[in-house]
């Protein structure tokens, strides 16, 4: 008898501003958090979203003064310090941003084991298309030396938020006013730059599903997701013959819900 895999629901939240998603993150983070505590069930949930533009700093905020932050806005973009691993990032347009909300418990209670794995989830969306990408000695997710996968998490009693962001079509003028996650003289890369075409996020869902899927072994569960989303990822995995049939059975999923009481 086969063992049922864990499922991960998948959630769109779409253009969103920072401190707007960082509060659906703690919302879906308090529920496992509630579950330790026998209150009420958590549901494992990656929640998908493009930001404004954006940047953010980690716990570590050495180099980045009150100074620097009002400099940073005058460029048109917000500025937050937040609780995650790493230093200074940018997120905005073109840039897919994924909180996996997990209880590690349910997969490996370690957050050494998790990081690698959130590397692996991005070197797997990044060889989908062709991109060869690697791990160096510095954190995140490199084509060759520059960057175009970040990594900035953090976990409370084996529970994360925060999580990943990849470079898809990312306007990379934005990292020329900082220094990426704190590392000199590396470039910042992306997908549209690496292929010389445009990569959108949409066509990026879909392969970062499946690795997250493959890397941490688990199902995902896309009926919360818009019949949009699902279409935009699934016809990326069948023949043009096969895409009418695909859209017709979608129509019959139970799309996302317009007012989630949790947002």
């Amino acid at each position: 008898m086969s063992i049922a895999k864990r499922v991960v629901q998948v959630i769109n939240l779409g253009r969103m501003g920072f401190m707007a998603a960082s509060d659906v993150q703690q919302r879906y983070a308090r529920q496992h958090l509630d579950e330790l505590a026998g209150k009420s069930l958590g549901s494992d949930t990656i929640l998908l979203v493009e930001h404004n533009p954006v940047y953010t700093t980690g716990i570590r905020t050495s180099g980045y003064d009150a100074d620097d932050e009002k400099r940073l806005k005058t460029l048109g973009a917000e500025f937050f310090r937040t609780n995650r691993g790493g230093l200074i990032t940018f997120h905005g347009p073109g840039q897919l941003v994924a909180y996996p909300i997990l209880n590690l418990k349910h997969f490996e209670p370690s957050m050494k084991w998790y990081i690698a794995s959130l590397e692996k989830t991005m070197i797997g969306m990044c060889k989908h298309f062709g991109v060869s990408a690697k791990t160096t000695q510095d954190t995140g997710v490199w084509v060759k030396d520059r960057k175009i996968g970040a990594i900035g998490v953090h976990g409370s009693r084996y529970v994360t938020t925060h999580g990943i962001s990849v470079n898809c079509d990312t306007d990379l003028d934005w990292y020329k006013h900082i220094v990426p996650c704190g590392i000199e003289g590396k470039e910042v890369t992306s997908l549209s730059t690496e292929l010389r075409k445009t990569i959108k996020i949409s066509d990026a869902i879909y392969p970062f599903l499946k690795s997250f899927e493959h890397t941490f072994d688990c199902q995902i569960e896309y009926s919360l997701l818009e019949a949009s989303d699902l279409h935009g990822m699934y016809t990326q995995s069948v023949q043009p013959a096969q895409q009418v049939q695909a859209v017709r059975q979608m129509s019959t999923l139970v799309p996302r819900a317009k007012s989630n009481p949790m947002w």
